[in-house]
């Protein structure tokens, strides 16, 4: 006689001889039709809230922009003049100065943020590489106008001292050079703002930099370092690759928080409207503290009206910058893709 397992009250189990004992059945699920459909409905309207919010700001932008657009036209773009008491406006002045600044902060950010993940990942010892990377993240925390006030009371008076003296005193006869190191060594201007902007975004594209490289399999960069790679090859030949699109992503986050500072670039641009030179010393300008200084101040009527024009090119810069970063990613991942 074959031998049988005792029946589970809760389960159905096979006996030796292939039957199945009887037993409760299994409970049913419950079913909550009205939680699908509310979670179905909150989630949707969280999306489209988003996206009315956008059209909000979008649209409100527009139309207190009317009346410049309509006076001043796309020429705004490139006029240079700005002047509240005749009516003269034009935006390229804080235009140059949003981008320039902003250039000047990638190009010293990005090499910077590059080696700290590198060597947070790579080479640095376990005992420090937590407490250094808690300290790169609370740079973040920081408030903009406490670097703001660094930067104007404390960093500017050494630039102007240790860089912009002996850089005019070496260069100043060069037709070129000397047109780039130009100005009165008061330390603020251009280069200035662009630097205290690259300290500020350096914590974020660090961070992300960081993190995208840490999910590069360890099995792959065992395999590189077991064939004789050294710690560059390894970065540059396994570890970029693999990671391209997040280090793309985590640059273009610091260029977006760039774009949209406000006051720590008040303190040290200088907040000078006109574009007398391309000296990277020079008073200048942005869009964003254009924005902080005239308009509480600006009355209604054509100086507003240009003010609402800047915010709405900012807008359109920075759309223009998170359009083209999303076509690169999705250029990277074909490449990805299609990769042999």
């Amino acid at each position: 006689m074959a031998a049988t397992l005792p029946a589970t009250p809760h389960n159905d189990v096979e006996t030796m001889d292939g039957s199945v004992p009887e037993g409760p059945p299994p409970a049913a699920r419950r079913a909550a039709p009205w939680g699908d459909a509310l979670f179905s409905i909150l989630a949707h309207a969280a999306a489209w809230l988003t996206l009315a919010l956008l059209a909000g700001i979008l649209g409100s932008l527009v139309v207190g922009a009317a009346p410049a657009i309509k006076e001043f036209g796309l020429g705004f773009l490139w006029r240079s003049d700005w002047d509240p008491v005749q009516n003269k406006y034009g935006g390229l002045a804080m235009i140059f100065g949003t981008l320039m600044t902003s250039l000047i902060a990638l190009v010293i950010a990005v090499p910077v943020s590059f080696g700290i993940a590198l060597f947070l990942t790579e080479l640095s010892p376990k005992w420090l590489k937590r407490p250094l990377g808690t300290a790169i993240e609370l740079l973040a925390a920081v408030p903009s106008i406490v670097y703001g006030m660094w930067g104007l009371l404390v960093f500017s008076p050494v630039l102007a001292t240790y860089v912009q003296q002996p850089l005019q005193a070496t260069f100043g006869g060069v037709p070129v050079l000397g047109a780039l190191v130009s100005g009165p060594p008061v330390g603020i201007g251009l280069l200035s703002a662009g630097i205290i902007l690259a300290i500020m975004v350096i914590p974020f594209i660090a961070s992300v930099m960081r993190d995208v490289f840490e999910i590069t399999p360890p099995l792959l960069k065992e395999s590189a370092y077991g064939l004789g790679s050294t710690t560059w090859e390894v970065v540059f030949k396994v570890v970029l690759p693999y990671t391209k699109t997040g280090v793309v992503g985590g640059i273009m986050l610091g260029l977006g928080r760039a774009l949209g500072e406000t006051m720590a670039v008040t303190f040290v641009i200088g907040n000078f409207n006109q574009l007398n030179s391309l000296s990277l010393f020079e008073a200048a300008n942005s869009i964003t503290s254009a924005l902080a200084n005239e308009f509480a101040e600006a009355g209604n009527g054509m100086h507003k009206a240009a003010l609402m024009y800047l915010g709405l090119v900012l807008f359109f810069i920075t759309f223009v910058v998170l359009a083209c970063s999303k076509w690169l990613l999705v250029r990277l991942r074909k490449g990805e893709g299609t990769r042999a």
